[in-house]
């Protein structure tokens, strides 16, 4: 992945009111063959943004004109279904840093977490808030600090805290993948490996 850190975000955000999106929504099977992680935000959604036919359809969100934001806002259950990792890869592809949902599949939201795509969890009631504000003024922002772990609706919403895996955080933060963060430890171990009796 990306060597891109997280700290804040603020940005508009897209709206998708849809409960129990599954990974094949998400990005359909027949979309898999390729193995690198660029190219899938084209076929992000496919079948609700594209007819058979390949045109565009009218009314859905990712199909409007303007700038659709960096921050996807879905219904509960996002991302359930099969564990595929492309369901991330697409996201990131298609440019959203950020997903709020108020409940994640758990294969989902680790693959988000691995590939450098923040899963916000919040209450249903705040998620409801979020859509309805969007509803009034879909150019709305919200904020995301991971270091604060909170969102807000912009400019002077109440914060929500959200939770978040202390050693996700710190590789979100740092830009880190798995092996990033093992040799940024490469001096501590080196330190006790020295220190180990018998050296």
């Amino acid at each position: 992945m990306s060597k891109k850190t997280f700290r804040q975000l603020r940005s508009t955000a897209v709206p998708l009111p849809m409960e129990n999106v599954d990974t094949d929504q998400i990005i359909p099977a027949r979309f898999l063959k390729a193995t690198t992680r660029a190219g899938f935000g084209e076929n992000l959604f496919r079948d609700w943004r594209y007819d058979s036919q390949g045109n565009p359809r009218p009314g859905f969100i990712l199909n409007e004109p303007g700038i659709p934001g960096k921050i996807l806002v879905a219904g509960k259950n996002f991302g359930c279904g099969s564990s595929r990792e492309h369901a991330a890869w697409a996201l990131v592809d298609f440019g959203f840093d950020v997903v709020v949902s108020s409940f994640f599949g758990d294969i989902f939201q680790n693959n988000a977490l691995n590939n450098g795509l923040l899963p916000v969890v919040v209450p249903d009631n705040y998620l409801g808030s979020i859509f309805r504000a969007l509803e009034m003024d879909a150019g709305i922002m919200l904020e995301i600090d991971l270091e604060g772990q909170h969102i807000r609706i912009l400019p002077d919403g109440p914060l929500q805290h959200f939770d978040i895996n202390a050693y996700k955080k710190n590789c979100l933060l740092n830009g880190f993948d798995d092996i990033d963060y093992l040799l940024s430890l490469k001096g501590e171990i080196e330190k006790f490996e020295m220190a180990r009796p018998g050296r």
